[in-house]
């Protein structure tokens, strides 16, 4: 297999990964049973506008209201459904108008109307409203301390829902009387729905207590108006109108598109798991590790998701994100093997702080790096990874997708994969 088939068969893959978890035709795939009254959609992530644009098409018939909250640069034209930009990974302005439209929205509605929730990940950043006693500052500088710390979003999305004022099933609780059905797009390892976005309309299990253990783990320090708003929610009941959820896209669904795909153009493939998290380098490691110790009889891609974290040093100031950094990661671990090459992104398109959903990863990309004067072993050291495969043009730049099913990792093992 030449490097340009090799690469020609990851970005197939990741293709097809991507059209199984196109949001839009998912969505006609789920509609619930029209209501007798008012429709009113409210939704939350990268994936809502475009399930919006869809709902608003599918039901001409239907008096259909309502908004949706993406983040910046992620909006489609959705006809009779408004849409707002906002802050992501950090909740800004908008994610506060967004979340106080949305609760205005759901007000004073009836048993025969039906509030339809399109809920995916990058919600609980771009729909916020601080619980009281908290403000939007505050909730900033706890936001930037998790994503910096390597918790995993589930534990990150334990403290959001309980510093919220719209989260963890509070819009469904303001929705009351009406119908609340929810369609998700997941981004969580294990596809838990009141996860997704931390659960606007779904109420989990999780405790105050719990958020405060989150924090305390990761030590995170925890201001004053907090610890208080903590205390006192933990006395106060859980909203628990939960209606009727579906995952409609999922992480699973789009790693097994990718091997049918793989399977299509000949080469073996092998799921190896869809719920992978941990740091982004130490997953590369331990990936590399049983690349190498492959010896397949014929061509075979391994592939992966799940939700990688990276830790921050103090100061960094490098661009990429957690699949771009898995990728630099992996090729210094497999030291220009001669047989493997991989693919790591994000199926958002933006993967963390660069204009790429991720990297591509080759035999030479190593030695391409340091015929250009860059040493890649700093520049992961500095959380700098992007810019390496910028350099090389390997880069994986897609552009919002409009989905978010997780990391997609496909890794290409060759018969002969002989080190140098």
């Amino acid at each position: 297999m030449t490097d340009a088939e090799a690469r020609a068969l990851l970005h197939a893959c990741f293709e097809a990964a991507l059209g199984a978890a196109a949001a839009g035709p998912a969505v006609l795939r789920h509609l619930p049973e029209k209501p007798r009254g008012r429709c009113v959609l409210v939704g939350a992530g990268k994936a809502s506008a475009a399930m919006a644009a869809a709902v608003d098409a599918a039901w001409p018939d239907v008096e259909v209201t309502g908004l949706v909250a993406t983040r910046y640069g992620h909006a489609l034209p959705a006809g009779r459904i408004s849409v707002i930009e906002a802050g992501h990974p950090v909740p800004d302005e908008n994610s506060v108008r967004a979340a106080r439209a949305m609760l205005a929205a759901v007000a004073g509605l009836g048993p025969d109307d039906l509030v339809l929730a399109l809920v995916s990940g990058g919600g609980s950043a771009s729909l916020a409203l601080p619980a009281g006693g908290l403000d939007l500052a505050a909730k900033q500088s706890l936001t930037r301390a998790l994503l910096g710390s390597g918790a995993p979003i589930s534990a990150i999305n334990t403290v959001r829902r309980h510093i919220s004022a719209v989260k963890g099933g509070r819009l469904a609780a303001a929705s009351a009387p009406a119908r609340v059905v929810t369609l998700l797009v997941s981004d969580i390892p294990g596809d838990d729905p009141a996860a997704v976005a931390s659960g606007p309309t779904l109420a989990d299990g999780t405790t105050p207590d719990d958020a405060l253990a989150v924090l305390d783990r990761h030590a995170i320090p925890i201001p004053p108006q907090l610890r208080r708003h903590l205390a006192r929610a933990s006395d106060a009941p859980t909203p628990a109108r939960n209606g009727p959820a579906v995952v409609i896209a999922a992480p699973g669904m789009a790693l097994a598109a990718a091997a049918a795909k793989a399977r299509e153009m000949g080469i073996d493939a092998e799921i190896l798991g869809d719920a992978f998290e941990g740091e982004s380098r130490e997953l590369a490691r331990t990936m590399a590790a049983g690349a190498l110790a492959r010896m397949p009889g014929r061509p075979l891609v391994l592939l992966s998701s799940g939700e990688t974290t990276v830790t921050l040093r103090p100061g960094s100031t490098g661009s990429g994100g957690r699949n771009s950094e898995f990728a630099l990661a992996l090729a210094l671990a497999l030291d220009g093997n001669r047989g493997i090459w991989a693919l790591a992104a994000d199926t958002d398109g933006i993967d963390g702080a660069s204009d790429a959903a991720g990297a591509l990863v080759a035999p030479d990309t190593l030695a391409r790096g340091a015929a250009l004067g860059l040493d890649p072993a700093a520049m992961l050291a500095a959380h700098d990874s992007h810019a390496l495969f910028a350099a090389l043009g390997d880069a994986v730049v897609t552009g919002p997708t409009h989905t978010n099913v997780n990391d997609f990792r496909a890794i290409l093992v060759l018969p002969a994969n002989t080190p140098h």
